[in-house]
């Protein structure tokens, strides 16, 4: 615990440029400015490294490219494979794990050991690895490289520790499970093949030991070549020659047949009684044309034959549809006696798998659901059922339904508010769904003692909005919400504004959410912003629509002579409130040029509208096409449920709109906001530096024009929207520098943030003022020059864009003469400049109904170094300052409409905190560079680190953690690091995740009690925590993937079915295969490589042998404590008897002798 001791008042009061020292890079912790002390303040920080560790928590979402699927049907646990090397294993809600192979290579198949707790993976770089899910978190036991043959396919009979593997030289190892060693029994493909064969069957593509005999091995080979080979006699029993590839082979559950899918679309059925031909060939889509040949059909990629015992076999199958028809569904057939029924599926499929009743393949097989997996979805078909029903999926494999675009989270929600919310969108749930429970339900799940409300909201390409219970490490869809519904549907021909966003025109871009008052605030990538308010009942309503220009002209030129006689604000009087549609004049120009293109990209709805419970849109705000260019992008926003107010700004400007009285309150350039104040000598262009004039610049072709433009609006998203991964787009945009991984900077904010920003603290080395042909061609016209920032002034271009990069409204001191705290607006811009802008607000509700409310910015300016990304308030405890509210209220309630338009708010005073330190609050402001505390009103900068040199911050974040506070951030080179408030000491900092592409840098998000996400792929969420304490209890806090249950015993055969049936039950696989018999196997054709767990994963791996024989021991420990005890005491009766019995003996003799009356 640490005290920091600080000054309140007595500092410098000189301009707000000489205001902050310049700060000293590379320092421990925050650097304090040495002043006089007539005043002290004292803040305990209770935080220290120790509380910090980064660890992963959990993986929400469907898995990402996957490959393969495998499925324990004792355990009930279904297993995921991905072209990333990912492992996701699910089991009933809760239990959701994800593992990662280090190497990164695909997964080509799994196999469980059934009712084991383990899992074998094979991977595209050859090599097989042995997972321990008898933990929470599965590690890798064993490894096995296979350095001279490609690994095709893997078997792993019941109840069996010998795993057979076919390569791709046609050849088929055996590996012991237990060792992870190779046996020195070989099947080469010269010997299963007849030597008069001439060509290779190709590699193994199927591995099955016969239902009949376990001693018969069944090899596919690709080239359609069939071996039975006899593992005792190491010989073939038989050989099929098929004309056509395989792909896949099922058994009949009695061993007598099996089925063959091929790549001709064709299903052969063969009878090991005559294996020189099949006893069937069927097509089950080829048509007979006209001149009597089958039509030709795609391959059918997999079959599984199952048995019943009540009705005829399943036949199903994936693939197998005529050529004919182009742009067909894929497809899954399941023949079930003369039904055939075909489900046509809305991605290509994977990998299907029957779930049947009995791990035995022996046994009648009783299939009771097919799982389906999908390139981007996972379905369950109930096969008990006779139109085939899919399960409802409990999992959240629906994120990427439509293409995140953004992601916010918050922790410690009201507790109402998820039930709330869930009540609401249960309404608009699915059906049709079977009735029956989820098929796939192993592994246990308990809720942990930590829990508390969170809730994820994410945003999509369609306009949708999607609210998540995030509660207990959970992920569970509470709310959908669609914001497409307050706009008329874009039509094409409606002119160049449709067209520009015709393909995402919603897409969600960021959002603002206050939980206590439920107001909910979207920003879509079409400039436009919808408030919602939230209601338990449907309504008519009629949204009002407010149209903002916030555009900068190409003739103004900003001089530091203009900036003194320009007014500081616009007057709130000059925006008459009206219903509708408002424009509000350009920021800068009084001129009504250009109203020709004065319309918004989309159309809102200009009619009554029945809105169903839930958030309903009140207020559409719209920015305007000028000059030919579409508005810019929104790139920061904040509103305030007690204020009554809503912020936003882009490269352009500032907006504040006031959504009770529906007006528009501020819209003013970036410029003007400084007014007298501006830091910088913002100097007129050159003409030497652009020999085109700049109305040749704004009258050239508006294709071009608008080319760019539209480049402009939709690279900001691009890269969240695709569901593919093009890693050549990656490379050309991955630059040179290993800390952020573009080409520039500016390059990596502009497709981040959608717009051309600059920051002052960037350094160029090329010549100031030239004219760049290849940035012309590539970037956008406001950001095609080469600027340079010199040591003596501070020369900006003025087509530069200085952006609004974040806003916080809140109770604060604008100027340093305030006594009091007064509703304010913090505004942090890409220059590094923070403005504090004061408003007067009407307290008494029906004054602040109709009085208008005054606006216009202070001149007071702080500075940072890099782009302002947060500011956030401090009282003088340490604690965080929550901003004001108002309490949710229903307005369309029926009961009392006048109690509840009454509004409730709270107001959290800064001064009230802590009266004894006296009046005001510290401010805590962090850049892309570093972090500053400032003291307010004073405005001294107490406390400054340099957060990163090489690097630059992407977000940051003042949360609570551990009944604290402090700063986290995380940086483009994949830095976490949090940093303790107000000291701004370095208490975390680990290298983490590197930023591989823009998705990351999007979806990042901090929030309180230590936890964060992230888009880890396009349709996977990351949940990370920098909490110890959390990292403590997470194990408590996961499923249990493994639960001891008696593997189901074997049917009774009968006396004629084993006698008659082989001697299955006699086969010794050890005998054969180990090495007292094979010998070993060759180290130069596979290398063991130990698992990463060492000891202790083979501690864990033993935990159930151990824990069972632990429990036995403890109970005969307590029964020989039992009996021990029970033996002191028969020793105790037998000495009291043995004494007794002396005793007596020496009665007897006293009284041997003498008469009756001498007793």
């Amino acid at each position: 615990m640490k005290k920091f001791r600080k000054v309140l008042d007595g500092l410098t009061t000189s301009s707000p440029g000489g205001t902050i020292g310049s700060p000293s890079g590379g320092s421990a912790a925050g650097t304090p400015t040495a002043t006089p002390t007539p005043k002290e303040i004292d803040i305990q920080e209770t935080l220290v490294s120790e509380n910090f560790q980064l660890c992963k928590t959990v993986r929400h979402g469907f898995p990402y490219q996957p490959t393969a699927l495998a499925f324990d049907p004792v355990q009930k646990i279904l297993a995921i494979g991905s072209r990333t090397g990912g492992v996701r294993i699910l089991g009933r809600p809760g239990v959701d794990c994800y593992c990662q192979h280090e190497s990164g290579a695909a997964v080509l198949q799994l196999q469980f050991l059934i009712n084991e707790g383990a899992l074998v993976t094979a991977c595209a770089d050859d090599t097989l690895h042995l997972w321990n899910l008898r933990q929470r978190r599965p590690a890798v036991l064993h490894s096995l490289k296979f350095n001279r043959e490609r690994i095709t396919f893997c078997h792993l009979p019941f109840q069996s520790k010998w795993l057979y593997v076919g390569t791709e030289r046609g050849n088929t190892h055996i590996v012991n499970i237990e060792s992870f060693i190779l046996s020195g029994y070989v099947i080469m493909w010269n010997k299963a093949i007849e030597l008069s064969t001439k060509t290779h069957p190709g590699p193994v593509v199927h591995l099955s030991d016969s239902p009949k005999d376990e001693g018969k091995l069944l090899i596919g080979f690709e080239s359609g070549t069939i071996v039975q080979w006899d593992l005792r006699l190491k010989k073939a029993d038989f050989r099929i020659y098929y004309d056509e590839a395989i792909h896949s082979v099922s058994w009949h559950h009695e061993g007598k047949q099996f089925m063959c899918s091929h790549s001709d679309g064709s299903l052969s059925m063969w009878n090991l009684r005559n294996t020189t031909k099949p006893f069937q060939v069927t097509f089950p889509h080829g048509k007979i044309q006209k001149d009597g040949r089958k039509e030709s059909c795609k391959p059918i990629l997999k079959v599984e034959y199952k048995t019943s015992r009540n009705s005829e076999p399943f036949f199903i199958f994936s693939g197998g549809l005529s050529y004919d028809k182009a742009g067909r569904r894929p497809t899954l057939t399941i023949m079930h006696g003369k039904a055939i029924t075909v489900l046509e599926m809305d991605y290509p499929i994977v990998e299907f798998m029957a779930l049947c009743e009995t791990p035995y393949n022996n046994e009648v097989q009783e299939p009771y659901a097919v799982v389906v997996l999908l390139e981007k979805d996972l379905i369950v078909v109930d096969l008990t059922q006779s139109n085939f029903p899919v399960f409802e999926n409990p999992y959240p494999m629906d994120i990427h339904e439509s293409p995140v675009t953004c992601t916010a989270y918050f922790a410690d929600c009201p507790p109402d508010i998820i039930p709330i919310l869930y009540s609401i969108g249960v309404k608009h749930k699915k059906t049709g769904y079977s009735q029956k429970e989820w098929p796939v339900g192993g592994g246990t799940w308990t809720l942990g003692s930590h829990t508390y409300p969170e809730i994820i909201i994410t945003g999509h390409a369609d306009g949708s909005i999607k609210f998540w219970d995030a509660s207990a490490i959970t992920l569970q869809m509470l709310y959908k919400l669609k914001t497409s519904k307050a706009f008329e549907k874009p039509k094409p021909s409606e002119g160049r504004a449709a067209d520009l966003v015709e393909d995402d025109p919603f897409a969600i871009q960021m959002v603002s959410w206050c939980p206590q008052s439920r107001i909910f605030c979207v920003v879509g990538i079409s400039a436009h912003i919808i408030l919602y308010r939230f209601s338990k009942y449907d309504a008519n309503t009629q949204i009002v629509s407010l149209e903002v220009r916030l555009q900068c002209e190409a003739e103004d030129v900003i001089s530091p002579s203009e900036n003194e006689n320009n007014p500081c604000f616009t007057e709130s009087g000059s925006h008459s409130p009206q219903p509708h549609h408002q424009h509000a004049a350009s920021p800068g120009s009084g001129t009504t040029e250009g109203n020709k293109d004065s319309n918004p990209c989309l159309k809102v709805k200009d009619r009554m509208v029945r809105v169903p419970p839930g958030y309903q849109a009140e207020l559409v705000v719209q920015l305007l096409w000028a000059d030919g260019e579409p508005p810019q992008q929104i790139t920061s926003l904040d509103i305030n449920s007690a204020y009554g107010l809503l912020a936003f700004g882009n490269c352009n400007g500032l907006a504040v709109v006031d959504y009770l009285q529906k007006t528009i309150l501020l819209c003013m350039s970036t410029l003007d906001l400084y007014g007298a104040a501006d830091p910088y000598q913002r100097l007129t262009r050159s003409p030497r530096r652009n020999r085109q004039s700049t109305s040749e610049f704004c009258m050239r072709g508006l294709s071009n024009l608008y080319s760019d433009s539209k480049k402009r609006i939709r690279t900001s998203y691009q890269s969240l929207t695709e569901l593919s991964d093009n890693q050549q787009s990656i490379d050309m945009d991955r630059s040179k520098s290993p800390t952020s991984g573009y080409a520039s900077r500016r390059a990596m904010l502009h497709q981040l943030h959608g717009v051309a920003m600059y920051s002052h603290d960037e350094h160029h080395t090329t010549a100031p003022y030239c004219w760049s042909e290849r940035a012309a061609a590539t970037e956008s016209r406001e950001n095609s020059f080469s600027r340079s920032r010199s040591s003596s002034v501070s020369s900006i271009d003025r087509d530069t864009k200085e952006a609004i990069t974040t806003l916080q409204f809140g109770e604060s001191y604008a100027r340093k003469s305030d006594t009091l705290p007064t509703p304010c607006l913090w505004v942090g811009t890409s220059l590094g400049v923070v403005l504090l802008i004061p408003m007067s607000i009407p307290t008494d509700h029906e004054e602040r109904m109709e009085e208008p409310v005054t606006i216009g910015p202070s001149g007071t300016v702080l500075m940072l170094k890099g782009s302002v990304l947060r500011i956030s308030f401090l009282d003088f405890m340490g604690a965080l300052i929550q901003s004001p509210y108002e309490v949710w209220r229903d307005l369309n309630a029926h009961e009392d409409p006048d109690r509840m338009r009454r509004r409730k708010l709270v107001h959290i005073s800064p001064s009230s905190s802590h009266d004894t330190c006296g009046e005001g609050h510290l401010a805590v402001v962090c850049s892309e560079k570093q972090a500053k505390v400032f003291l307010m009103p004073s405005q001294s900068c107490l406390f400054v680190h340099n957060i990163t040199e090489s690097s630059f911050v992407l977000r940051a974040d003042v949360v609570s953690v551990c009944n604290s506070v402090c700063l986290a951030c995380f940086c483009a080179n994949g830095h976490v690091m949090t940093l303790s408030l107000p000291s701004l000491r370095p208490l975390l900092d680990v290298n983490y995740l590197p930023l591989a592409d823009m998705r990351i840098a999007r979806t990042f998000c901090f929030t309180h009690r230590g936890q964060a996400l992230y888009l880890s792929s396009p349709t996977e969420i990351q949940r990370i925590t920098y909490s110890q304490e959390m990292c403590d209890n997470l194990q408590e806090m996961l499923g249990e993937l493994f639960t001891p249950i008696e593997t189901p015993e074997a049917q009774n055969r009968g006396f004629l079915k084993g006698f008659f049936g082989g001697n299955s039950h006699n086969f010794d696989r050890e005998e054969l295969f180990g090495e007292a018999a094979a010998g070993k196997g060759s180290r130069s054709l596979a290398q063991h490589i130990p698992g990463q767990a060492g000891m202790e994963g083979m501690k864990v791996a033993a935990c159930g042998v151990v824990g069972d024989l632990a429990r036995a021991r403890i109970a005969l420990d307590e029964r020989g404590q039992r009996l021990g005890e029970l033996e002191e005491r028969t020793a105790l009766m037998m000495t009291s008897a043995e004494t007794f019995s002396k005793h007596a003996h020496e009665v007897m003799l006293k009284c041997k002798d003498k008469k009756w009356y001498q007793l």
